[in-house]
């Protein structure tokens, strides 16, 4: 499996791929989409949504994973945000790619064991898990993050949902890594 993370935003998009085969995790490539800030947001929306298209034509990834939008104490950050987060996730439709949605709690948690790591510790693990000779920028740690999360995580979800078991529980679906 070849999993491709996004971490959208509307300066910086940052976007890593990784190899799954079994438990082991193998870095392929990673990158940030800088947006030039004095053009307008229709061209900004659309050089996200051109540059992640090109990344899924170069890499062919078979699954995405992309952080959710937080709520923050700026509402126009957060519709910006979101805005930005609607860009990629239609080059990732586009291409027919299966969408995984993590907040960051849930990125830093799997990752990290923490979700409320600094930047600095989830640049560490993602250098570590991934053996890679450096640090990686912050956007593209947290896009790495994001396809690590979905790498630890997706297959059990899958196969959950695939058996039935969810049904059977009584559990409706999983939510921040929990059974509800």
């Amino acid at each position: 499996m070849r999993i491709l993370g996004i971490d959208p935003g509307l300066r910086r998009t940052g976007f890593g791929i990784i190899d799954v085969q079994g438990m082991r995790l193998s870095y392929v490539g990673s990158g940030t989409i800088v947006v030039p800030a004095d053009q307008p947001l229709a061209l900004r929306l659309k050089t996200i949504l051109d540059n992640v298209r090109e990344v899924i034509v170069a890499h062919q990834p078979t699954v995405s994973a992309l952080e959710k939008v937080f709520v923050n104490t700026n509402p126009t950050s957060t519709l910006l945000l979101g805005q930005a987060r609607g860009a990629a996730m239609c080059a990732l439709a586009d291409h027919a790619l299966d969408i995984h949605e993590y907040t960051a709690l849930q990125i830093k948690k799997s990752v990290v064991g923490n979700g409320h790591a600094a930047k600095e510790q989830v640049q560490a693990m993602v250098q570590h898990l991934l053996n890679l000779s450096g640090l990686p920028s912050p956007d593209s740690a947290d896009a790495l993050a994001c396809a690590i999360c979905h790498a630890h995580t997706g297959p059990l979800t899958e196969k959950l949902q695939a058996s039935g078991a969810l049904g059977k529980l009584g559990i409706t679906r999983l939510r921040g890594g929990r059974l509800t």
